[in-house]
């Protein structure tokens, strides 16, 4: 009999759009690929995820994103009923969500990123914390939700801008901001898969880009000078691995390239529920290698953990 699988989509963070799409892409999938699929739109309510996952499904997918769903809560409540899930676990989960604290273990294993640091409400004032240009994100959202660049027109920072910065949140990470090319990583299980170069207008891939049609064009392979995709893939995996990631995860990077050899590839953030959208990155990578989308969400449901 066909493993019974029930889709976790939707949620209630910045990303609850982007996540009821990829849900609905794997649960067709999934369906097509033959398992018995159901899905849940996930809200606050912890009693009505309670009886949708009674009885427990053999699987949960785990296609939420953002705060909620990727940062460790879903993961708990999974581990408390006892379902094998998708993607990683509470730890990796709730560690690769902090921004700040996966800049200090990764750095800890040999992983550049951009110089910065927490700032918490009441300690930005209008002037600049660190040189301009910088880049100011949330410490806890994905998607690049949030994020502003500060400074590039060397201007004191505006209350405007400052009212913005606080309605991501109580803290916020601010980095330098590094020019250069775009590039991801997505790794399955043990294997780096490709690197993508994302070409788009502006000086950010903000949300916008990222999951609006004709804002982004995507290159894979990118065409990067000796060593820097090896690296960057190498890096990639280093990332997955340190932070205790299983399944799919993705390395976001920048790369300058004005300095030698691979100076320039600079760590961002790492995905641990990549988007699973008809726009999303792994599902391309995958398919250049050869593995259709139907075979990624199957191998994602077959490779979920246990709890514990």
């Amino acid at each position: 009999m066909s493993r019974r699988v029930t889709v976790l989509m939707g949620g209630w963070s910045a990303e609850r759009e982007v996540s009821l799409v990829s849900g609905a892409a794997v649960a067709a999938a999934l369906a097509e690929a033959g398992y018995r699929v159901t899905t849940v739109d996930v809200t606050r309510d912890l009693e009505a995820l309670w009886r949708a996952l009674t009885p427990a499904p053999d699987v949960v997918f785990n296609a939420l994103h953002g705060r909620g769903g990727e940062d460790g809560c879903i993961q708990g409540v999974l581990e408390i009923m006892g379902i094998p899930y998708s993607h990683s676990g509470v730890l990796a989960s709730a560690v690769a969500m902090d921004k700040a604290v996966t800049k200090r273990l990764v750095a800890a294993a040999g992983v550049r990123s951009p110089r910065g640091l927490v700032i918490a409400r009441g300690e930005f004032a209008g002037g600049h914390p660190l040189p301009p240009p910088y880049v100011v994100k949330p410490v806890d959202e994905g998607s690049t939700v949030g994020v502003t660049l500060v400074g590039r027109d060397g201007d004191p920072v505006s209350e405007a801008t400052l009212e913005a910065i606080w309605a991501k949140g109580s803290r916020v990470l601010v980095e330098e901001f590094i020019p250069g090319r775009e590039l991801t990583v997505g790794v399955m299980g043990d294997r780096p898969l490709a690197v993508t170069e994302i070409v788009f207008e502006g000086p950010l891939f903000d949300y916008v880009a990222k999951y609006t049609a004709g804002h982004a064009r995507h290159v894979v392979p990118a065409d990067l000078p000796p060593g820097v995709a090896e690296e960057a893939m190498r890096l990639a995996l280093v990332v997955h691995r340190t932070l205790g990631c299983r399944g799919v995860s993705r390395s976001d990077f920048r790369y300058d390239p004005s300095l030698p050899g691979t100076e320039g590839l600079c760590f961002l953030e790492v995905n641990t529920q990549p988007g699973m959208t008809p726009l999303s990155l792994v599902p391309e990578q995958a398919a250049h290698l050869g593995i259709s989308y139907l075979e990624l969400v199957s191998w994602i449901v077959e490779n979920a953990a246990w709890p514990g």
